[in-house]
């Protein structure tokens, strides 16, 4: 999604090229000297921001108010340290915040880091002695996780007691767990004469509640080791975030080792297990599996998974990343090349499960377009899989994935296919160059998108190229993770009519462009160390009917559910997004080569609604949205494991949502099956995709459509026809 930079390139008419990196900006000849390295680097982010962003935030009473409330949340986000009488002593800063980034006063950072490492330090005695007792999981209370509607505790009394019911929670799942493993061992055990499995058998509920409260205490410890590991700097760099996203979701300071990551992940090499991680409040959660990596190859892993625990190969007992740092959860779920992990998840179901993964170096080639081809009812189709719009930029020509699907669509056509499906679903976009290029493909000439920089005229990107590589029928399937480059190329299809979207209600809605700025380009005086680099909004995308896919994102032709149709996870679902709004349309004119098309659409539609797996799939993600809503959980273990159970039965129904098959059959391009007669790996990754999309209901459905458009794509002549 976030993939953009301005650069130009002796493309045509310089065509504008935007995607995520370093940016080169007019306004970064002004250089910085402070000897106060925080002084500095306020006074730093607040040039950028007021210069730089698309849409610069008054710094008034009301945004200090702003920024007040969000970085108490990050900092305390169960109110577990802060007291009432804290909050009192910080509310006179509430609206003076705006006054203090203007003279770049950091003294509220102060106060508020030096309280929190007191409560910090004051709450390892609360946890260690409500852990020395026993819990009675025979009373009936309750916990709410609803952690906003919370009040701050009055006394130490109360602060006790939040932390008795807190950790109480905590440990009754490392009970259940226990129970279950315990009971699981003793039948596995039973007449097998294996006395270790008798041993266990035999722990009382006295002996396993101990055990269950050992297993919190250590989690507490090591969360509470790597609390006291972070420096002064990990906590100014919350502060400043706090500031920063309040401009918009996509603006982010990346403290020096942020950035080296940043850098590594930009350059496309990445080591482990191939997902991209975030941090939401404590928790750890998967937000993009990268394709090729060992979570790929394995499966298993998903977007909106949560990583509750780590645990090495060589050591016995799983770490607790719950509330630890990024970069520290990160260090524990990376490692050598070869090495297992085993990570415990709370999937976006709700229920728990240990995954163990090899660790690898993600294999970029699967990052890269891949087709197929597929017979139904006498005709041949094809589809093209495009992870993501990638471009070498040092040298846009040498490969880009414009490039590689002109070569997959001109192997498909050679192949005889008479329709294609673009599959962009969990594409999170790249270069902009790519997807102009890409539209280019399917249409004569025309205006792709344009672009709105703050304070500049908008700009018109167009296919100048008159060719068209495949004007046969297309169908392009997205969902709600398709953004930023991929939200460009459906608007576009959509608004030329030329091709019918399937997919989720709306994809991501992100239509705004990001640079990356080395603040260290700012700086006179070296001596003050690293300062980071700054993520920010400089720019809007726009469709060519006037529209911003910003907020509202595409919204599809046909619209199925999926497991994510029910969860909160787009833009218009992050804090502080920017509004969505319009400029004017530019003139193009709609593609006039469907005999169809609305009738087409009808018809998906009409069996979409009477689609029994479908309508399956949408009841799963309706209960997943019930399972994710629940905050209130009981304490007393007959409740807390009858609750568990119903879920898992109700879990049952849905199962078979996995055992859909079609009746298709997915071959690789001839070129392909040579290469897979050399390359057992390569082989074995097509097998696998070929599988997984005679399972895919929405290929299926893609399908049907491009079988119900009347047009052909004469093989011979290379030029549409209407059929009868």
């Amino acid at each position: 999604m976030q993939f953009y930079r301005i650069m130009r390139r002796n493309y045509k008419l310089l065509l504008l090229v935007l995607l995520l990196a370093f940016a080169s900006c007019s306004f970064t000849t002004k250089t910085f000297d402070d000897p106060n390295k925080d002084r500095l680097l306020v006074q730093l982010i607040s040039y950028v921001l007021e210069n730089g962003h698309f849409q610069p935030k008054d710094i008034n009473d009301e945004f200090s108010e702003q920024v007040f409330e969000d970085y108490l949340k990050q900092l305390d986000p169960f109110k577990r340290y802060f007291y009432e009488s804290d909050i009192k002593e910080f509310m006179l800063y509430k609206d003076k915040l705006d006054d203090q980034i203007k003279v770049y006063d950091v003294s509220f950072f102060n106060l508020t880091h030096e309280r929190l490492i007191q409560r910090i330090k004051e709450s390892e005695d609360i946890y260690k002695e409500v852990l020395a007792q026993p819990f009675d999981f025979s009373v009936d209370e309750e916990i709410s996780t609803d952690y906003d509607a919370l009040p701050y505790v009055g006394s130490k009394k109360e602060m006790k007691e939040r932390w008795r019911k807190l950790l109480k929670f905590s440990t009754i799942a490392n009970y259940d767990n226990l129970m279950t493993e315990q009971e699981s061992e003793g039948s596995a055990g039973e007449g097998s004469g294996d006395v270790s499995n008798e041993k266990r058998e035999n722990k009382t509920k006295a002996q396993l509640e101990v055990e269950a409260r050992e297993m919190t205490l250590t989690s507490l410890d090591e969360l509470h080791e790597f609390i006291n590991d972070r420096q002064r700097q990990d906590w100014f760099s919350v502060y400043v975030n706090a500031i920063v996203e309040e401009f918009d979701p996509h603006t982010f300071y990346f403290a020096p080792e942020d950035k080296d990551r940043f850098d590594v992940a930009m350059s496309g090499n990445f080591e482990g297990i191939g997902a991209r991680l975030q941090k939401k409040m404590d928790a750890i959660i998967v937000n993009e599996i990268i394709s090729g990596g060992p979570a790929w190859r394995q499966n298993k892993l998903e977007v909106g998974d949560q990583i509750m625990k780590v645990k090495q190969e060589d050591e016995k007992d799983a770490i607790s990343i719950v509330g630890m740092r990024l970069d520290d959860a990160i260090k524990f779920i990376k490692g050598p090349k070869g090495t297992k992990v085993t990570l415990t998840l709370k999937k976006v179901d709700g229920t728990i499960e240990d995954i163990t993964i090899t660790r690898d170096i993600v294999e970029i080639e699967e990052t890269y377009a891949k087709s197929s081809t597929v017979i139904k009812d006498g005709k041949t189709f094809g589809v093209i899989n495009l992870p993501k719009f990638y471009v070498d930029f040092e040298d846009y020509n040498k490969r880009n994935a414009a490039s590689d699907i002109k070569k997959e669509v001109i192997r498909l056509k050679d192949a005889g296919a008479q329709g294609l499906v673009l599959d962009l679903r969990n594409n999170g976009g790249g270069s902009l160059q790519t997807v102009v290029d890409m539209v280019g493909l399917f249409i004569k000439d025309g205006p792709v998108v344009q672009v709105k920089t703050a304070g500049e005229d908008k700009e018109v990107l167009n296919d100048r190229d008159k060719s068209i590589v495949w004007d046969g029928p297309l169908v392009v399937l997205v969902n709600e993770l398709s953004a930023s480059a991929s939200e460009i190329l459906a608007a576009a299809m959509q608004d030329y009519k030329r091709a019918i979207i399937i997919g989720s209600k709306q994809t991501y809605g992100k239509g705004t462009v990001q640079n990356v700025l080395d603040l260290n380009r700012m700086v006179r005086n070296s001596s003050s160390g690293d300062m980071g680099a700054l993520k920010f909004t400089t720019q809007k995308f726009y469709r060519i009917n006037g529209g911003s896919t910003q907020l509202e994102g595409v919204k599809s032709d046909v619209v199925v559910p999926d497991r994510y149709s029910y969860i909160n996870i787009g833009e218009k679902d992050q804090e502080n997004p920017l509004a969505w709004d319009k400029i004017d349309a530019v003139d193009y004119d709609v593609w006039s080569n469907y005999y169809d098309y609305d009738v087409t659409i009808k018809q998906s539609k009409e069996r979409m609604a009477n689609n029994e797996q479908l309508k399956l799939i949408d009841a799963n993600a309706q209960w997943v949205k019930k399972i994710r809503d629940q905050e209130v959980y009981s304490l007393n273990y007959d409740k807390y494991k009858a609750e568990l159970e119903l879920n898992e039965e109700e879990a049952k129904r849905f199962e078979k949502i996995s055992d859909y098959k079609t009746d298709l059959t997915f071959s690789s391009l001839p070129y392909e099956q040579e290469l897979m007669a050399k390359d057992s790996v390569l082989k074995e990754k097509r097998e696998r995709w070929h599988e997984n999309l005679s399972q895919d209901v929405y290929i299926e459905e893609a399908l049907h459509v491009l079988h119900d458009l009347k047009m052909t794509y004469d093989v011979k002549t290379k030029v549409a026809t209407v059929k009868d």
